[in-house]
């Protein structure tokens, strides 16, 4: 006879059946644990406020400024999409994530393609971040390579996914990614760089905006150096491939 641990209703019920599995698979038990914690630890209701309202302050912002001994704090002005030149999405899209209209926030063919490449050079020479993954890095972790940040993020690109719309999150991608030192947003990127608003970018200064994305620290859209050239000129090649928003009217 099995007597129960607890005082007998519907609740009790399901946890003396549960107790026996999760001490007969303990290790299993110990990964949903850490699934659970990692999941409420996320920003849960902050993730749909992104599809009306803009943000001020990212998590990548605060870890730039620690960086910097809180000598100066980086600032963003926000722009709406339909405000800015739709060669920018489009050489985003082109030379970040192809399949962004297409993925469910996680491209698992480009990841694998990336992870064996990285494995066979020995290093990291290709991401494989979607645009939703690198948002959700940006706006709520930091750059740390680290599983626990990279479980995250796989979280938050999910719910991200699930609970916005694509045209947000390309929004708050523009107004988010990381453009030189203490430059974040496109607004800022495009008056620093080129002394003009977003809508009024050339084509040219679209696909080096873009070009830059991945190493914006080392590299300015505004120079002529070989890998803005190279990068951006791909770019060029490609921005007819991309539909903006297909199926919709934006």
């Amino acid at each position: 006879m099995v007597i129960s641990q607890f005082p007998s209703n519907e609740l009790s019920d399901l946890l003396d059946k549960l107790l026996p599995l999760v001490k007969r698979r303990k290790v299993q038990s110990f990964l949903l644990y850490i699934l659970f914690l990692l999941y409420f630890s996320l920003p849960s209701f902050q993730i749909p406020l992104l599809e009306y309202c803009d943000f001020r302050i990212t998590s990548l912002m605060q870890q730039r400024a620690i960086e910097h001994k809180l000598k100066y704090y980086p600032r963003q002005a926000w722009v709406n999409i339909d405000d800015v030149n739709p060669y920018l999405l489009k050489a985003i899209i082109s030379m970040e994530d192809g399949n962004f209209f297409n993925h469910k926030g996680i491209d698992w063919g480009e990841l694998n393609i990336a992870l064996r490449t990285n494995k066979r050079r020995g290093r990291i020479i290709r991401g494989g971040s979607t645009l939703t993954m690198q948002l959700a890095k940006n706006l709520y972790l930091t750059t740390e390579k680290k599983i626990f940040r990279k479980a995250k993020e796989f979280i938050i690109t999910f719910r991200m996914e699930k609970e916005i719309s694509k045209r947000a999150i390309l929004q708050n991608y523009i107004n988010a990614v990381e453009w030189g030192d203490g430059i974040f947003g496109i607004k800022k990127a495009s008056e620093i760089y080129f002394r003009r608003e977003p809508e009024y970018l050339t084509i040219n200064q679209c696909a080096r905006l873009a070009a830059v994305i991945p190493s914006p620290l080392v590299h300015a859209p505004n120079t002529n150096s070989a890998y803005v050239i190279r990068r951006s000129s791909i770019i060029l090649g490609r921005l007819n491939d991309v539909i903006l928003f297909p199926g919709s009217k934006k």
